[in-house]
C-alpha cells in the first residue's frame, strides 16, 4: 500500500491543485486505492485481472455453452428507472437524395443491383445493461488539507481539467446538423480505459434471488454472509462478482412496460450504509462489482450521519476503490443453470464500447461454462 500523501509537505495553495502540473492529491480518502497502481491509474482494480486470472476463468470453461448476459438495449422501456434516461432511437443516414435505408443504388446507376442500409442511433449509454465508469459519480473531498472539500473522481483526477463538461443546459445539446462537437468528455477515466484492459476473467455468481425471493430486501454484510456459507460461493482476488436478484428477469417479462410500484417494492438490492458490507468489499480483492438491479444498491439509501455520500457503495467502489459497477445486466438465465449444475464460477468476457470520453458504456456480456 501507498501512504496517504505524495509527499510529507504540511500545506500547498489550493490553487495550485488546479494547475494541471501539480499533484492532483496530497491526502487520499481513507481506505482508497488511490495511487496503489500508480499515480496516473485510471483502471483502480481491473489491474486484479491478471493472466492468471483470465486463465483461472477459461479453466471454468467445461462445456463450450454460452450465456447473453444483456437485456435488449430498448429495455427497461419508458425512463420509469431514470427520467433523465430515454430508450435508443434507430435513424437512416442520409444520402444526396433520401434516407439511406432500403437504399436502391440503381437510383443512382441502372447498372447497380445493391440496395443499402445504413443507421445511427440516439444513445444514451447508461440506460440499459451498462458499466459505469470511474468519471461516473465522484465526491466533494479535501484532497489538498486545506480544510475545503474540492469536487475529485478516483486517483484525484478533477472536473474541468480531466471531466470536461458545459457550465449551461442551453450548452450540453444536440449540436447543429454538420456540427460534430462533443459537449463533454473525459479527458481521464474515459470508458475506454476499462475497454482496452478486455475485461476477461473468472466470473463469480452470487444468487441473492435463491434466498430472498421477489421481495425487497436490503442485504447488509451478514446476509450476504450467509448466503455465501449457504452456497459456498468464495471470493477471491481479482474475480468478477455478479449479483443476480432477479430485477432484469422482472423487467424483462414487462415487456417494455415497466411498472414503477411494482419495481420499488422487487428484489435485492445492497445495503450501501452497511460498513462490514463495504469493507467486505475492499477485503475481498473483487475487481468489479455487477448486478442485475438499477443500482446494485439500494436507492435511495439509508439516511446517513452529516454530510455523506446519496449512493454510499458507488462512493465507495467508483470513487474509493476503483471498483467498476454493472448494472442492469440480465443473470437470471446464467444463475438458474449454475444452481442446477452446483457451481458458481465461469469465464465472462464483458468489455464496453471503446468510446473516446464516455463516463459509461452499454455492454453485452457472454458467460461461458
Amino acid at each position: 500500500m501507498q501512504p496517504t500523501s505524495f509527499n510529507d509537505a504540511p500545506h500547498h495553495e489550493p490553487n495550485r491543485m488546479n494547475d494541471p502540473q501539480a499533484p492532483r492529491w496530497l491526502h487520499r480518502p481513507p481506505g482508497s486505492t488511490w495511487g496503489d497502481f500508480g499515480p496516473d491509474d485510471q483502471c483502480g482494480r481491473l489491474n486484479l485481472i491478471e493472466p492468471e486470472q483470465v486463465r483461472l476463468g477459461v479453466a471454468e470453461v467445461r462445456e463450450g455453452r454460452t450465456f447473453c448476459l444483456s437485456l435488449p438495449l430498448d429495455l427497461p422501456g419508458g425512463n420509469v428507472l431514470n427520467p433523465r434516461r430515454h430508450p435508443p432511437l434507430l435513424r437512416p443516414t442520409l444520402r444526396s437524395d433520401g434516407p439511406n435505408m432500403n437504399y436502391r443504388l440503381a437510383a443512382q446507376d441502372p447498372s447497380h443491383t445493391d440496395v443499402i442500409c445504413d443507421d445511427l442511433a440516439v444513445l444514451h449509454l447508461q440506460y440499459s445493461t451498462q458499466w459505469d465508469g470511474l468519471a461516473h459519480v465522484g465526491q466533494l473531498f479535501d484532497a489538498d488539507g486545506d480544510g475545503v472539500p474540492e469536487p475529485r473522481y478516483y486517483n484525484g483526477f478533477r472536473p474541468d481539467l480531466d471531466v470536461r463538461g458545459p457550465l449551461l443546459a442551453s450548452d450540453a445539446g444536440v449540436p447543429a446538423r454538420g456540427d460534430a462537437r462533443s459537449t463533454s468528455k473525459a479527458l481521464a477515466l474515459g470508458i475506454e480505459r476499462m475497454a482496452e484492459r478486455c475485461v476477461q476473467g473468472r466470473g463469480v455468481m452470487i444468487d441473492l434471488h435463491a434466498h430472498c425471493g421477489d421481495a425487497r430486501e436490503r442485504v447488509g454484510y451478514e446476509r450476504l454472509m450467509r448466503v455465501l456459507d449457504a452456497d459456498r460461493v468464495t471470493v477471491e482476488r481479482g474475480d468478477m462478482v455478479c449479483l443476480h436478484t432477479g430485477f432484469a428477469q422482472r423487467l424483462l417479462e414487462m415487456g417494455g412496460r415497466p411498472e414503477a410500484e411494482v419495481l420499488e417494492h422487487s428484489c435485492a438490492v445492497l445495503d450501501g450504509r452497511d460498513e462490514r458490507l463495504l469493507q467486505w468489499i475492499t477485503d475481498s480483492g473483487l475487481a468489479v462489482l455487477v448486478a442485475d438491479n438499477y443500482a446494485v444498491e439500494a436507492f435511495p439509501a439509508q439516511p446517513g450521519r452529516g454530510a455523506c455520500a446519496v449512493l454510499p457503495l458507488h462512493e465507495h467502489c467508483l470513487f474509493r476503490l476503483g471498483v467498476h459497477l454493472g448494472e442492469l445486466w440480465h443473470l437470471t438465465p446464467l444463475a438458474r443453470w449454475l444452481r442446477a449444475q452446483g457451481r458458481s464460477r465461469f469465464l465472462l468476457t464483458a468489455p464496453p464500447l471503446r468510446l473516446p470520453g464516455a463516463v459509461g458504456s452499454p455492454v453485452t456480456p457472454v458467460a461461458t461454462v
